[in-house]
């Protein structure tokens, strides 16, 4: 299998066509190597329009919610990025991509040491891991963008705390079968973006926890 070609196919006929027009997505999209990110038995699927499963009960999003996902969040170079949920890191070696620094948390300590590993393998050095729980975090800084991988009923107000002045938040809210990306610039005011269905964002001590 020619990863470079199925990656290349990947981003024009699955998230190209999904209306993401971003130029630097694309080539962040283009150029990380996603078969490098998934589970080793997995590699032939890497491209394929479908979540993969990464351990825990959990998955990567399909390659086309990435991109609308990173549309949305329309990052620039300078800014610091706050993700919650690193999962199998491809979105974070995207965004590093994008962005000046990432802070990623996970509740899961194997995810954080896999993704150490895989970003030091590809030379990602704008990024640091670290095994959190979102519920209970207490970050030492503030960020320009706050990415919530996992769904929630509402947004936490104390995430507010978290942002610099005119910070954004990424967050999927509602119940299933009725999801909606949004963007939040305050407590009050958000943009929807597009539907989609993700794993609650739920406490270290319970079973589940995100979907990435």
């Amino acid at each position: 299998m020619n990863f470079d070609t199925a990656r290349h196919n990947m981003v024009k006929q699955q998230v190209r066509s999904w209306d993401v027009i971003n130029k630097n997505i694309l080539n962040a999209m283009l150029n990380v190597q996603r078969e490098e990110f998934v589970q080793v038995p997995q590699r032939k699927l890497a491209f394929a329009d479908m979540a993969l499963p990464i351990g825990h009960g959990e998955s990567m999003m399909k390659p086309v919610v990435e991109g609308k996902m990173l549309q949305a969040l329309d990052l620039k170079p300078n800014q610091l990025v706050l993700e919650v949920g690193t999962g199998s890191a491809y979105v974070t070696a995207l965004m590093s991509r994008l962005a000046s620094h990432i802070h990623s948390i996970d509740i899961q300590a194997e995810f954080i040491t896999a993704a150490k590993q895989k970003l030091k393998e590809n030379h990602i050095d704008n990024v640091t891991c670290e095994t959190e729980d979102f519920f209970n975090f207490k970050p030492a800084q503030k960020y320009d963008c706050v990415v919530i991988t996992g769904s929630l009923e509402e947004l936490p107000s104390f995430v507010f705390d978290w942002l610099n002045k005119e910070g954004k938040i990424f967050a999927v809210i509602g119940n299933e079968p009725i999801m909606e990306a949004r963007v939040y610039d305050s407590v009050v005011s958000y943009s929807s973006h597009f539907d989609t269905v993700v794993a609650k964002l739920t406490q270290s001590e319970q079973q589940h926890t995100f979907k990435l």
